[in-house]
């Protein structure tokens, strides 16, 4: 049988592992890891590739890698974390850092601060690369009973379908190609802390599937039960969701409507005179007629019932658990998606339903008003960091003078970001821009640069898509001799808009990766508490008696935590904020405030 990691590395003996030992902690050591022909799994230092530190069947490497863990602290190196971690994380071991090879190629093929590097004669990605990323929102978790590594999860990537993986020899190139990427880049060191946040967001998201978000199943029902009635009989719809459909449909006259359907809902209120485009709730509130009222309180249930009803429940809660599919760095400015379990888009009706184990406590964070605060510091615009510092930013900007009320500055703050220019924000942006004149003009030559279809770049270095062929195609039909006004004002429309995504790419990019630095600094301090006195056995082996990040929105995360751990936890979540925005952005004047409360239930965090 193959040697693992806790016998003898293949390569070098007691004196290799002694050397590993030696550079602890510093993130010196890499280890690659990959399938061989033979099935067989390889550890090996990327700088010496021809000897293995160690080979070793699939059923033994998570033993490996705890033992490099624990001796080593390196940082691994693989094609895609979820593919890999998911598995160690079952087998109760947690990793320190890695260099994820799919989500840095994503970044390192496309930003423009490597566009020389790769003008000079980079290859370009391997072409597992491609079809990794085409799976990337299809993950496997881990299921009960199944083998810890399937053999057919590590086949070679050039023999295999588009779900196998490469090979350690495919993985050892992408990393020699990345590497150079990155060395090459405009700013190196910006660049190797973006790839080294993102491959910890990849960490991240697999943990937060790993632990789950403790979720009360009693009170999701009874949730569910006040607001929509019993739990209906399969094909039935809930009692207070037909009551309503009974309402609508006689104050519309229409006994056979389907207010599911909305093509036949839209024929119904243009029938009882009501001149509506659509059935958003905005603009149905702008019409009195007495189906409005029902029809808008139908909506809102037929949403709780489909996104979160017992269905939902049945699905994604198991074992007191919510364990969405997190999809890092899934939106072009960097942002998580996920592809499964709507944790990005919880409601706040059934959020009272996540609650702390008995013994533990969730601690709640968010950043207040993030991406304004990003705006300033990227700009080194000076005034508006004095308006924001320590305190709420839209009240820092009446007390600066710009404008009369609070409303008016959150108004003209996201106007300016998203690149409105009608109504109260186009009357509102233009003081903003003489109060904020960097802040402002640095969000202007963006918006021009989206608008000439050209890409505009993070903090970091993450760069925007470039606009499709069929945008430029509307750019070239009006600049031809025969073109019509009608060409000219279609081309206009669509650089705008294009222009108004590179405006904001910039600065929800950048809070991206302030966001990933908080996370980052964050689950490293967890990692190292002691841990409490109550067990959460339904967290896994990794997280049962540590406090853990369970949850993640853009700008807010939750904590759970043993509860005679809160105050050591609450004060690691503010300073790694303040970690997070000095490491960003230097000795720039700009604090990051939070939101923090310390709560059983996540409902009762909402202020």
């Amino acid at each position: 049988m193959p040697p693992t990691a806790d016998t003898r590395p293949v390569r070098g003996g007691s004196r290799r592992r002694a050397d590993v030992a030696g550079v602890r902690h510093t993130g010196e050591v890499r280890i690659a890891i990959g399938p061989r022909d033979d099935g067989l799994i390889a550890l090996v230092d990327p700088d010496a590739p021809a000897a293995p530190l160690a080979v070793v069947a699939a059923a033994e490497l998570a033993t490996a890698v705890a033992a490099f863990e624990r001796d080593a602290s390196p940082r691994w190196v693989w094609s895609d974390t979820r593919q890999w971690y998911p598995k160690l994380l079952a087998a109760g071991v947690r990793v320190e850092r890695c260099d994820d090879l799919l989500l840095s190629a994503a970044i390192l093929d496309h930003s423009t601060d490597t566009a020389a590097a790769r003008e000079a004669g980079s290859p370009p990605a391997p072409a597992w690369i491609a079809r990794l990323r085409a799976g990337q929102l299809a993950p496997a978790p881990v299921a009960a009973g199944t083998a810890l590594f399937e053999f057919d999860d590590f086949d070679g990537g050039d023999r295999g379908t588009a779900s196998t993986g490469p090979s350690i020899e495919e993985v050892l190139a992408e990393d020699v190609r990345q590497r150079g990427l990155a060395a090459g880049s405009a700013r190196p060191r910006a660049m190797r802390l973006l790839l080294a946040a993102e491959s910890a967001g990849a960490l991240i998201g697999a943990e937060l599937h790993a632990a789950g978000l403790p979720w009360s199943r009693d009170v999701h029902e009874a949730v569910l039960e006040s607001a929509l009635g019993p739990r209906p009989r399969p094909g039935m719809k809930p009692e207070r969701m037909e009551r309503l459909a009974v309402e609508v449909r006689r104050e519309l006259e229409a006994p056979g409507l389907n207010l599911d359907s909305q093509v036949e809902v839209l024929r119904a209120l243009r029938a009882a005179g009501i001149p509506v485009e659509s059935t958003s709730r905005w603009e149905l509130r702008e019409h009195e007629h007495p189906a409005i009222e029902p029809l808008v309180a139908y909506k809102k249930l037929a949403r709780l019932a489909s996104a979160n009803g017992w269905a939902w429940l049945d699905e994604w809660i198991v074992d007191g658990r919510f364990r969405p599919d997190y999809v890092p760095g899934g939106t072009a400015t960097g942002r998580w998606a996920t592809s499964g379990g709507g944790a990005l888009q919880l409601p706040k009706l059934v959020r009272s339903a996540v609650v702390a184990d008995p013994g533990w406590r969730l601690v709640v964070a968010d950043a207040a008003q993030l991406e304004p605060r990003v705006l300033a510091a990227l700009a080194h615009d000076e005034a508006m960091a004095d308006a924001a510092r320590g305190r709420d930013v839209y009240r820092g900007i009446v007390e600066a003078g710009v404008v009369e009320e609070r409303d008016q500055a959150k108004i003209a703050v996201l106007g300016a970001m998203y690149g409105a220019t009608t109504g109260d924000s186009g009357r509102l942006v233009p003081r903003l821009a003489r109060a904020f004149p960097r802040a402002m003009a640095l969000v202007d030559r963006a918006a021009a640069q989206g608008e000439r279809g050209a890409a505009v770049t993070t903090n970091l270095g993450r760069s925007s898509p470039l606009p499709p062929s069929s945008w430029r195609e509307v750019q070239h039909r009006a600049s031809e001799p025969d073109a019509s006004p009608s060409d000219e004002r279609r081309a206009r429309s669509s650089a705008r808009d294009w222009g108004r995504f590179t405006r904001n790419f910039v600065v929800q990019g950048s809070a991206a990766e302030w966001s990933l630095c908080w996370m980052a600094a964050l689950r490293s301090r967890l990692a190292a508490m002691a841990p409490g006195g109550r067990r959460a056995e339904a967290s896994g082996p990794v997280f049962a008696a540590v406090p853990h990040l369970v949850y993640y929105l853009h700008d807010e995360i939750i904590v759970h935590t043993p509860a005679e751990c809160v105050d050591e936890v609450a004060a690691a979540v503010a300073a790694c904020a303040a970690e997070a925005g000095r490491l960003l952005f230097g000795d720039f004047p700009i604090d990051f405030p939070l939101d923090l409360a310390v709560v059983e239930s996540y409902a009762l965090a909402e202020g």
